[in-house]
């Protein structure tokens, strides 16, 4: 188990109350999180949050058919337990806190920031010193120092890569069920738990509350007493997912539990909640020898092999069924790989296809970064996106990609083609590439085969690097697709101009670098409109 215990000297008795953890501080000096006098500011008690069976049940409506067994039946025990609580984790005075970071312990994440921060330097330097390292999927335990939490127990999340699926979320799983086990070993009551798949990593943020939220329960179901609090502390970010997940695997009420169950995953785990491979399962079959009582089978050697007609190896149990490892390996290599894979990413857009018709994007759709906007000479619908009015750093990105789900998705069942406007784009107006190769992976493939054009108009140099890098290493199957035009002129060779909705901001900019449109003005990268019906 990739879990460490706490020194001989810890001795979790001893440490009572917060004076023990201030002795570290600098005399004469305020730590952060304290005022000049040494008293903590903005503590946040655990007992004192919402426990899970208080919070609010919706309504929900009485059962029309038989009532079905669920996986995850009520259990108000575990429910006074959990606790779903939207704050800075800092200021969470429990037992232990969760710190996401990498291997190296020095991760810049707001929350490792924040947590390194509050506890003074004496965490970090405990960490360079004696932690040194931490692989993903492990957890390893500190003191908390100057927070309100006695102890940190720091662990390192997966980068999320659709190829490696399964070993992303084992990795997520041991991460969760690493810090559990850790605090366990320690006898440590109460434990808060960030979000330790950050959006940096790639790792979409429903299915990381999907294993969180499943590792805890079944961590639970296995070792109830061992710990009195859980408290998911999740940021403004993250709420909204684990409010709507959490009755999935902590429901309230018998009605909350079966209105929930076909929400539930098809694909839970194991009895721990670790994902696994079917194949991989040791078959073991009740009284392989044939025998109808231990009795029998014990008489004599020969007695049991009658039992297997005289022949060893000849029953089931002893019988290989392939070799599951090879097929596993040519299944990879293959195309019922690639089937699966297929499979599994359609099955993710749907779940996000029905949260984008019912989740609220007014606040998106009113920045206009996306619409629809006639049609081309071809008669193909023409998306515009408009980059300056994509402010990255202060809106959901979640709610951005559910938004372009909302909109694109009744365009792109046909032909259609992209007007990308980057004019006066800025970095506050990127998206880093993480999250575009989230998104691009989680789109259905008819995103891709119908996209016949995508215009990226006003490009910079450095949108012509990330550009073909995106489409080198992510994008491969639409690098052909894409084009870079230098005026908004030569759009006109494919769309007419009344067809074509522009900001007037672009056509300002545009007026600025190339004078007023003319009448007729050559397209450098299309010899004929036919050339560019071709894309």
């Amino acid at each position: 188990m990739a879990t460490n215990q706490l020194p001989v000297d810890w001795d979790p008795e001893l440490q009572d109350g917060p004076d023990d953890q201030s002795i570290s501080s600098s005399p004469g000096a305020a730590s952060p999180g304290m005022d000049p006098l040494g008293a903590r500011l903005n503590i946040v008690e655990e007992k004192e949050l919402c426990r899970w069976v208080n919070a609010y049940v919706p309504s929900y409506p009485e059962a029309q058919e038989e009532e079905r067994e669920s996986r995850f039946p009520v259990n108000e025990d575990f429910n006074r337990k959990v606790v779903l609580w939207e704050g800075d984790i800092t200021a969470l005075n429990c037992t232990a806190i969760v710190n996401t970071t990498n291997e190296t312990l020095t991760d810049r994440n707001l929350i490792s920031e924040r947590i390194f921060q509050a506890a003074g330097p004496d965490l970090r330097a405990e960490c360079s010193n004696h932690v040194k390292t931490c692989r993903t999927g492990e957890a390893k335990m500190t003191k908390g120092y100057n927070l309100p939490a006695r102890y940190v127990i720091h662990t390192v999340g997966p980068r999320y890569n659709v190829k490696y699926r399964t070993a992303a979320e084992s990795a997520l799983f041991n991460c969760y069920r690493n810090s559990l086990q850790l605090a366990r070993e320690n006898s440590l009551q109460s434990i808060g738990l960030c979000v330790v798949n950050q959006p940096k990593r790639g790792y979409p943020p429903d299915e990381g509350a999907h294993i969180a939220l499943r590792t805890v329960r079944r961590f639970l179901e296995k070792y109830d007493s061992s710990l009195e609090t859980v408290v998911f502390a999740v940021t403004d970010n993250d709420e909204d997912i684990y409010r709507r997940i959490m009755p999935l695997y902590f429901p309230r009420t018998k009605a909350e539990e079966q209105a929930v169950l076909d929400e539930v995953p098809t694909d839970v785990g194991n009895e721990e909640g670790e994902p696994f491979i079917q194949e991989r399962q040791i078959r073991i079959m009740d009284k392989p020898l044939g025998a109808e009582d231990s009795t029998e089978a014990d008489e004599t050697f020969e007695e049991g092999l009658l039992g297997l007609g005289g022949k060893v190896g000849a029953h089931g149990f002893a019988t290989m069924e392939g070799d599951h490892d090879k097929a596993r390996m040519q299944q990879l290599q293959g195309k019922n790989s690639e089937e699966q894979v297929l499979l599994e990413q359609q099955r993710r857009y749907q779940r996000w296809l029905k949260r984008s018709k019912t989740d609220d994007l007014s606040d998106i759709a009113a920045l206009r970064v996306l619409y629809q906007s006639g049609s081309d000479i071809f008669g193909r619908p023409v998306v515009v996106i408009v980059g300056r009015n994509f402010p990255v750093n202060v809106i959901d990105l979640d709610k951005a990609l559910l938004y372009f789900i909302q909109v694109m998705d009744p365009i792109v069942s046909k032909d259609y083609v992209v007007v990308y406007f980057h004019t006066q784009s800025t970095d506050d107006n990127q998206p880093e590439l993480s999250f575009l190769r989230s998104a691009y992976n989680l789109l259905d493939n008819k995103y891709k085969k119908n996209l016949k054009a995508f215009y990226i108009v006003h490009p910079t140099f450095w949108s012509r690097i990330v550009t073909w890098f995106f489409t080198t290493f992510t994008a491969s199957s639409i690098k052909d697709k894409v084009r870079s035009v230098q005026s908004v002129q030569e759009l006109y060779h494919t769309i007419p101009p009344e067809q074509l909705d522009i900001p007037p901001f672009v056509l300002d900019h545009d007026i600025q670098l190339h004078g007023p449109m003319s009448q007729s003005t050559s397209n450098p990268d299309f010899s004929s409109s036919e050339d560019a019906g071709n894309l």
